[in-house]
This record gives structure tokens, C-alpha cells and sequence, in this order.
């Protein structure tokens, strides 16, 4: 089964045909997603007054493999419905106080992990070899990806000649800057939850012009994905109020590593005119000179 963002609605279509259990089960999981979504089969099932199996069947009666999955679909509806003021509750009840530097860290190495397992050699090839064939490179990615979308372009524009940053902040600039995209170009979208409307919807008018799509996202129940040619899936989390994109960032380095080595020749011949450059206006500060 697809993990969908519609599990709440799904379980109340079906709360007629639970079993009296299963209905208590379907209270606590509606009303307290936020909490249930850390909780086991086992614990879940001690709260609401039922036994493990209870909880797992439960899950399957919906339609997923097992609770993990159940669970998934769960940590989907967080992240995409939770404002900035539940994501702090949320984060104050899920991480160490004792030791908040190394919760964080721990959970950016998880994330880091589930990306290295979960995505797509085949797909990241794709990518690479979309962009590389592009006349012109757009990059769309607003609200807390902004930064990532900066970084990227930044390292882009030493490979390819033209390569355009669109304008977050302004719905009708971006669609300016695209208004000549078409079927040789490339938009690469990036957007994790909350998923920026505007990001989706310059997708969304790039892919009928015809233009090749490549999206940056977190899963399946992304906006994004129905219009993309390629998807990059990285695990990204709520941490407080901000987002952590460190294993999206990570996907963005491999990415520029990959394209600077397919494109080779080209970079090199860049470096080389950039580097006479910075030499002559002093750009870098040189280390000292030992005394």
C-alpha cells in the first residue's frame, strides 16, 4: 500500500467494521497522532487497553504490511499537518534534554542511514545524466529548502553555463523567469514537509511546458512526485520548529560530485579560468607564512 497522508480519513471510513478494540485503537491514533506516531505496537497497545496483536492487526485490516509501515504512514501525517507550535511540543516530548546536541545528532545520522538504504541508484544516475543534457538548468526550492537550493546553484553554475536560481519569494517572479522553459530544459524541485505550494505549483507549469523534471523530496506523499521524471528520496525531520536537511544536503553533494566528474573537461577548464581570478583580486586570504 502507498503511504498516504489520507490515513486519518481511511480510518474513519472504516471505523464501522472495527471491532471494539480496533475502535478505541482508531480514537487514540485520530485524536493523538503526534504521540502514536512514536509509539510500538506493544506500548500503543497498553495505553488503549488491547493486546500487540490487536494493534497489528489493525494495521493490516488498513491495508499495510505490518505496523512499521502502519507507522510510517503515521510519521507522513506529522509531518505534513503539524504547525510550528505542536512541532516544539512535539520535539520537547522526543528529545533528550539532558543531551540535545546528541539526540540531534543521532537523528541526523539515522536520517543519513534510511537515505543511504532507501534511494535509487538507478534514479540518481537518471538525474545526472537529465541535467547534463539540459540546454538550461532552473532550480525551484523555497521556504526552509531555500538554502538548499542556493547551495546547489551555487555549485551548479561552475559546471554548466546557464543555470537559474528562481525567486522564492515571489510566486509571479518565478514564473517570469520560466516563461521561455521548455522540452531541453531541466527544473530540478526541491521541497520537504511542509511542502511549499509555490515550489509544486512552478513544477507543475514546467512539466506541461514539457520541461524534464527532477525532484529533491522525502516520500511518496510528496506534491511533487506526480509530476516528476526523476525523484530523489532523502529522509528529512522536524527538529523544534526547524526542519533538519542534512540528508538531503548530503544527495545535493553526491549530486555535484557526480555531475563535475561526468563533466569533467568543463569544469576543469572553469577552475582553471577561476582560479587566475581569485589569484589577481586576492579573493581568499592566504595562511600565514610562518615567522
Amino acid at each position: 500500500m502507498e503511504i498516504s497522508t489520507d490515513l486519518l480519513e481511511k480510518i474513519q471510513g472504516s471505523y464501522k467494521t472495527f471491532s471494539k478494540g480496533q475502535k478505541r485503537i482508531a480514537n487514540y491514533v485520530c485524536e493523538n497522532y503526534d504521540k502514536a506516531v512514536n509509539l510500538t505496537a506493544a506500548k500503543l497497545g497498553k495505553i488503549v487497553g488491547v493486546s500487540e496483536s490487536t494493534v497489528v492487526r489493525f494495521a493490516t485490516e488498513l491495508g499495510f504490511k505490518g505496523y512499521p509501515q502502519f507507522q510510517a504512514a503515521l510519521e507522513e501525517i506529522v509531518k505534513n499537518k503539524l504547525n510550528s507550535i505542536q512541532r516544539i511540543s512535539m520535539a520537547t516530548n522526543r528529545l533528550d534534554k539532558e543531551n540535545i546536541l546528541n539526540a540531534v545528532l543521532q537523528s541526523d545520522r539515522d536520517n543519513i542511514k534510511r537515505t543511504k538504504e532507501e534511494i535509487s541508484q538507478e534514479e540518481f544516475d537518471r538525474a545526472v545524466d537529465i541535467i547534463s543534457a539540459a540546454d538550461h538548468i532552473y532550480v525551484a526550492g523555497g521556504r526552509s529548502c531555500e538554502p538548499l537550493s542556493h547551495f546547489l546553484v551555487y555549485y551548479l553554475k561552475y559546471i554548466f553555463p546557464d543555470v537559474r536560481l528562481l525567486d522564492s519569494g515571489s510566486l509571479t517572479e518565478s514564473f517570469e523567469d520560466i516563461h521561455r522553459i521548455n522540452e531541453k530544459d531541466v527544473i530540478i524541485g526541491i521541497t520537504f514537509p511542509r511542502y511549499s505550494v509555490d515550489t509544486v505549483k512552478v513544477i507543475e507549469f514546467s512539466k506541461k511546458r514539457g520541461t524534464k523534471v527532477v525532484a529533491l523530496t522525502d516520500s511518496q506523499a510528496s506534491p511533487m512526485t506526480k509530476y516528476a521524471d526523476c525523484v530523489l528520496y532523502a529522509q528529512s525531520d522536524m527538529v523544534s520548529f526547524a526542519d533538519s536537511l542534512v540528508a538531503p544536503l548530503s544527495v545535493i553533494n553526491a549530486l555535484i560530485a557526480a555531475l563535475s566528474i561526468q563533466n569533467e573537461k568543463q569544469v576543469v577548464k572553469t577552475m582553471e579560468t577561476l582560479e587566475h581570478i581569485w589569484e589577481e583580486f586576492s579573493v581568499y586570504a592566504d595562511k600565514k607564512e610562518d615567522e
